[in-house]
């Protein structure tokens, strides 16, 4: 059994092949022997894969391709990388599934056409974000408020080139959620200085973001 429904690959699928524009890669890091998790998470992207010949897989391993994993900048496995026309500071950490597999879908298709459904008025304000910003999105596959906040992370790093989003499962690194003190989610974490936690719109988000652009950045 897959975890892509018949019904949702098919609607999916031509959701894609009208809307899709570019090619998507899924960049894809693991360890099968140390990470229990990987195999779940590939075989989950290989059914994204059969949804679109657009759609294309790169796996790699997390040890042995050390020098890809340092050019993705990725931190710890599972990884997934979401690339198009160009990086877009995307990370995903862990399974896109659950009540995240519908912001996951969405992203395809924002970083397929290489732009987002934001408002012009957020997209305005987004272009005031001068300075490198590092989101980090804590959340659970099964919290229903957190793929607003998701989807709103992902549009912001779409639409500005410095804004970079890692979204992280507590569920598999519960060693983050105890040093970001994560006691519920989604809770947000900007630059390692400011967070907050809870279902919050995409406006006050990004006044939060824009607010960020007077305090010193702080890098990982």
């Amino acid at each position: 059994m897959g975890f892509i429904s018949e019904a949702d690959k098919k609607r999916l699928s031509g959701l894609f092949e009208r809307q899709f524009r570019d090619e998507v890669k899924l960049v894809f890091f693991s360890q099968e022997n140390e990470c229990p998790i990987c195999s779940t998470v590939r075989e989950f992207l290989e059914e994204v894969r059969g949804l679109s010949g657009k759609i294309k897989l790169e796996v790699y391993s997390y040890m042995e391709d050390s020098d890809k994993a340092k050019e993705y900048g990725i931190k710890r496995i599972p990884a997934i990388a979401v690339m198009g026309r160009r990086d877009y500071g995307i990370r995903i950490y862990g399974l896109p599934y659950g009540y995240e597999f519908r912001p996951f879908t969405e992203l395809l298709l924002d970083v397929s056409r290489g732009t987002t459904d934001l408002s012009e008025n957020n997209r305005k304000l987004l272009q005031s974000i001068k300075k490198d910003t590092y989101i980090q999105v804590f959340i659970l596959l099964t919290c229903p408020y957190c793929p607003m906040v998701t989807r709103s992370a992902f549009r912001f790093a779409v639409e500005n080139e410095h804004v970079k989003v890692d979204l992280v499962d507590i569920q598999i690194f519960p060693n983050l959620a105890q040093k970001y003190n994560v006691e519920g989610t989604p809770k947000v974490v900007i630059n390692e200085k400011t967070d907050f936690s809870g279902a919050i719109s995409e406006d006050l988000f990004l006044q939060q973001l824009v607010v960020i652009q007077k305090t010193p950045t702080y890098y990982i």
